[in-house]
């Protein structure tokens, strides 16, 4: 189940770039991430 996270975070456009994809997919695999995901309200766009 949480290896398929990344591939649907990818999938979606969510990972634009990652220094290590096979440690980032091992770790998906091993155990449950979390993750900060904020944004700027103020800001002209989303980024």
């Amino acid at each position: 189940m949480f290896s398929d996270a990344l591939k649907v975070l990818r999938e979606r456009g969510h990972v634009e770039w990652c220094s290590n994809d096979e440690a980032l997919g091992e770790l998906f695999r091993s155990e449950m991430v979390t993750a900060y995901v904020g944004f700027d309200p103020t800001a002209d766009s989303l980024h």
